[in-house]
């Protein structure tokens, strides 16, 4: 049996939980989520404290769903209460960010600034030096995606370190050839 599976989800104050046949929905003081969830493999039941996710099924996969929908649900009424954030640090001389509109700026060593167009429910910011990238929103994975998206528009390179990386990404250094004689 799984064991992220059997651990209870703690409800917030302010959170408000409703269980359907398919889905939970989560609203908080951020907005609200929908998680959808496969009724075959699990069951999702709530007390005033706390959610329950419990495995229906001896299915191949079930413990794996079990342990699975347990998690998105808890990000879920984390997201709604809390929020998620990821930072974002850019690395290198004349390399900056700025946010214009709904666009993200990002002058990062190409002959032209590239545009990043910010999705619905995500908010970015950027600090006044324009080398810190904050993601911000209440979806885990949608953050989660629009950092790795704007990573991958100059990810770091190991000899000098310079691109975009998160904040608390280690870069392996690697030595130039004049090092290597």
């Amino acid at each position: 049996m799984s064991r992220i599976g059997k651990t209870p989800i703690p409800i917030p104050n302010g959170v408000e939980i409703t269980i359907k046949q398919d889905e939970v929905v989560a609203k908080g003081p951020k907005g609200q989520l929908t998680q959808h969830f496969n009724p075959e493999y699990v069951s999702v039941e709530k007390d005033d404290k706390f959610i329950y996710v419990k495995k229906v099924s001896n299915a191949k996969n079930a413990d794996a769903m079990h342990g699975l929908y347990r998690s998105l649900i808890n990000n879920a009424v984390v997201g709604v209460s809390n929020g998620f954030t990821k930072v974002l640090q850019i690395e290198g001389v004349g390399y900056k960010a700025s946010v214009s509109g709904k666009k993200l700026v990002l002058s990062v060593g190409y002959s032209h600034d590239v545009n990043y167009e910010i999705p619905d429910g995500i908010k970015i910011e950027v600090d006044k030096k324009g080398v810190e990238i904050t993601v911000s929103g209440i979806d885990k994975q949608l953050v989660g995606l629009v950092a790795s998206q704007i990573r991958a528009v100059r990810p770091p390179e190991p000899y000098k370190g310079k691109g975009i990386r998160y904040k608390d990404e280690r870069i392996i250094r690697k030595m130039g050839k004049a090092a290597s004689k």
